[in-house]
């Protein structure tokens, strides 16, 4: 029902849409001396807003046609290496690149935005690694005769992508895919695979949620499981090609998105008028990019997801010892190969602090010498993975450790130790303790 009654709205104010469209193009013409006035830029600007707040945003393109390789434009090519069901393996491959450059595989996280949400991260090492991505499919375009997907086919495809791609694979898992990541590495581990990446880079994961929640956990913590089931879940109509699918709608998660920083996103439409009134161009750009990419959703598949809400924000299977992959126990312990690096942002608050890190004391198996925990000040959840300070201070370092495991395993890294993940407590009780003792010198790797 609200699948269909979200069609006919979008489909109700399509009309708005062309005329505000319209209406901006007419106002604007080429040799028209008063393009430069206030009454103009204002007409234009309201119009502009219209259409973008009336739109319906498809999935994005990648725009990653060239990458400058010591000193000269490369062209890429989007490559599907491996085809499943509901997600590509893609590869950006280059036309020419040097030899035996590292490879990495990126997990784009399966939360309802597209995988280009990485192309930011993508294009930070596409010069100098082969780049892999797991590029999922909008779930309401898979036949039902293709099955239904789990948080264990979840699981296996990533066990099948790391078999694929060889040897000496460097892994980088973004926010949702960390806890996958991790049960696939364990399973690996445990079958002693020979073909287990040689090391890891989790990203702002919710690998224990019970850590310093954020309004995200608390969210997905504070109802039970019937209550999604009945309330987020839908049926694909028979306009598309997944018909009869049960999925978790793009627009339920967008408004979820939205509703959670409201106030956030009023403010930067209101400055994007601004920008366009005032002439700021590159500024009104910038926020065109994001929210093109921002309001573009897909579905997700709903046995999947609600097997999330499930397993790690409802029961926290991973971090309690008790998580299984189709029906055998998962022991992270058997991991002692592998190099482990975590990463978490000073301001995010979709990821609460810690509940990351806490991967390398669950790792026991590896040694301190091949874990390293990174802590980036002044940097909020997306900023772990994009922007100036991701290509600025975190992707160096991610090359870095990528570099240092595989050229000696056994000598320690030139980083601080991995610090004890804090142990879960009330907010309140932690900021008494805070009060109470005095400051300790931080064991984290910072960006000064």
């Amino acid at each position: 029902m609200l699948y269909r009654i979200n069609a006919q709205m979008m489909e109700a104010i399509r009309p708005m849409h062309v005329l505000a469209r319209q209406t901006r193009q007419m106002f604007y013409q080429p040799l028209n001396p008063l393009n430069y006035s206030w009454t103009f830029r204002t007409v234009r600007a309201s119009m502009e807003l219209v259409e973008r707040l009336t739109d319906y945003y498809e999935e994005p393109s990648w725009d990653l046609d060239q990458v400058e390789i010591n000193g000269r434009e490369v062209d890429i090519e989007y490559d599907v290496v491996l085809s499943k069901p509901y997600c590509n393996l893609l590869h950006f491959k280059r036309a020419s690149a040097p030899a035996n450059q590292p490879k990495v595989l990126m997990l784009a996280p399966l939360s309802g935005h597209y995988a280009t949400l990485l192309r930011g991260t993508v294009q930070a090492f596409l010069p100098d690694h082969e780049v892999y991505i797991t590029d999922w499919r909008n779930a309401r375009d898979v036949p039902m005769a293709d099955g239904t997907f789990h948080f264990d086919d979840y699981v296996d495809y990533l066990i099948e992508f790391f078999r694929f791609l060889g040897p000496d694979l460097n892994v980088m898992a973004v926010c949702q895919p960390c806890v996958p990541a991790l049960v696939a590495t364990s399973v690996m581990a445990m079958d002693k695979d020979p073909l287990l990446p040689s090391s890891l880079v989790l990203m702002g994961g919710p690998v224990d949620v019970r850590i310093n929640p954020t309004e995200v956990n608390d969210y997905a913590s504070d109802k039970d499981l019937e209550w999604f089931e009945d309330n987020v879940i839908c049926r694909v109509p028979r306009e598309f090609a997944g018909r009869g699918q049960l999925v978790y709608p793009g627009f339920i998660q967008l408004s979820g998105f939205m509703s959670m920083n409201m106030d956030n996103h009023i403010n930067k439409h209101f400055k994007f008028f601004t920008d366009l009134i005032q002439g700021d161009g590159d500024s009104a750009e910038a926020h065109r990019l994001f929210y093109n990419e921002y309001l573009a959703v897909m579905d997700m598949p709903a046995h999947y997801y609600l097997d999330t809400i499930r397993r790690v924000f409802l029961e926290q299977s991973l971090p309690k010892g008790e998580m299984e992959h189709r029906g055998r126990r998962i022991d992270l312990s058997a991991i002692d190969s592998m190099a482990l690096m975590t990463i978490e942002g000073e301001l995010d608050d979709i990821t609460g602090r810690g509940q990351t890190a806490c991967a390398l004391d669950l790792c026991s198996g590896i040694p301190d010498d091949r874990k390293i925990h990174i802590e980036e000040e002044g940097v909020g959840h997306y900023g772990i993975f994009n922007g100036r300070k991701f290509r600025q201070l975190i992707a160096p370092k991610v090359k870095d450790f990528f570099g240092d495991m595989a050229t000696d395993s056994s000598a320690p890294a030139p980083k601080a130790p991995a610090p004890k993940a804090p142990a879960p407590k009330a907010a309140a009780q932690k900021e008494e303790e805070q009060k109470a003792s005095p400051a300790q010198p931080r064991q984290d790797t910072q960006a000064k």
